[in-house]
């Protein structure tokens, strides 16, 4: 799961968002100002790392889809859109930057890219979630054909148990794995609530494959239905639950309430070991403590505390495998789900 990547989520055909999404001053995350001077700063190194071109990149050069997707959903989590706000510039060039790596088969990346499902699912997320608060009109219209396209090579990119792998399952030999089949759902579930066309048979086969790789004993979720010798994972366990959230799933669901049983052993409050995916995971599972108010105060305060300690004075987070791009992402993205801005992380 994510070796070299590491990577890499509701509201009915929503093509621009209410004030309620805004009910969160957005001058403050939790009211202390620690954590959004965190954040300012997380930003700032981010706006600082992008290319002229539009993309970030991590390893001299590795990963600028996915990269640039999820910086550029870091940066519309603070209430910047494509014309408005500080980083406005930013988002427009990461925006411009994904449309023009779309493919005539709808790919938005690269073919040579091994992994270009996680790059294609973050770019359905990120334009998905730009496409509601897109003022441009020709871009908006472009934005939609190529989430029109991109949702069709999804559909024909997934294999025949219903997942996804690192590539289509015709690159791939019909090969899936459960973080990009997370990808690929959350994506198209953003995809579906912006209004996009996205039929509800891929979803429903993808959710149903995420069953079918969950241990019925524990509520752990395996590395692939092929692959159960790596036992359960609690970071795919807490992306899991993330994404059947976005599907419509219930916490009160008897198969969502052992996978929530697992996360509170292995991921919190129990359970808070290093498993290599710390920041991915949490990426998700914060997600999770979002939706549930009665739990969000206590995990929030938590989680906080535990990435502010670890910022550096440039005012990024390091990582031992991708890089500090996409920590950095991820974590200013974590600490912004109180801003409701996108509909997605939405309660």
């Amino acid at each position: 799961m994510l070796k070299t990547l590491t990577a890499g989520i509701v509201l009915c055909a929503l093509l621009f968002w209410g004030s309620a999404s805004r009910a969160v001053s957005a001058d403050s995350v939790d009211g202390t100002k620690k954590v959004e001077d965190a954040v300012n700063r997380g930003l700032e190194f981010l706006a600082r790392e992008q290319r002229r071109q539009g993309y970030w990149e991590v390893g001299g050069g590795s990963y600028r889809i996915a990269m640039t997707a999820l910086s550029g959903v870091a940066l519309v989590s603070e209430g910047s859109t494509t014309t408005r706000g500080k980083y406005a510039r930013n988002i427009g060039r990461a925006v411009d930057y994904l449309l023009d790596a779309s493919q005539p088969n709808g790919l938005i990346g690269f073919p040579d890219d091994y992994h270009y499902t996680y790059g294609h699912g973050f770019s359905m997320l990120f334009l998905s979630q730009v496409y509601g608060e897109e003022e441009d009109v020709e871009r908006r219209k472009r934005i939609k054909r190529v989430l029109e396209n991109a949702v069709k090579f999804s559909a024909a990119a997934q294999t025949s148990k219903g997942g996804w792998g690192y590539v289509s399952a015709k690159d791939g030999n019909d090969f899936d794995e459960g973080s990009t089949c997370i990808t690929q759902v959350q994506a198209l579930r953003a995809c579906r609530n912006a209004g996009i066309v996205v039929p509800g048979e891929i979803i429903e086969r993808a959710r149903k494959y995420i069953y079918e790789c969950t241990n019925p004993e524990t509520g752990g979720v395996y590395y692939s239905i092929q692959n159960k010798g790596g036992g359960d994972r609690p970071p795919i366990t807490a992306a899991a639950v993330a994404v059947l959230f976005n599907t419509g799933d219930s916490e009160q669901s008897a198969e969502v309430k052992k996978m929530m049983q697992f996360c509170e052993g292995n991921v919190w409050p129990s359970g808070q070991q290093d498993y290599g995916h710390w920041h991915y995971m949490h990426y998700y599972y914060a997600q999770v403590m979002y939706r549930q108010p009665d739990k969000w105060e206590k995990y929030s305060r938590w989680i906080e505390g535990e990435i502010l300690s670890k910022q550096t004075p440039q005012g990024s987070w390091e990582d031992n495998s991708v890089g500090a791009v996409y920590v950095t992402a991820m974590n200013t993205t974590i600490l912004q789900l109180n801003k409701g801005y996108l509909p997605i992380y939405q309660r």
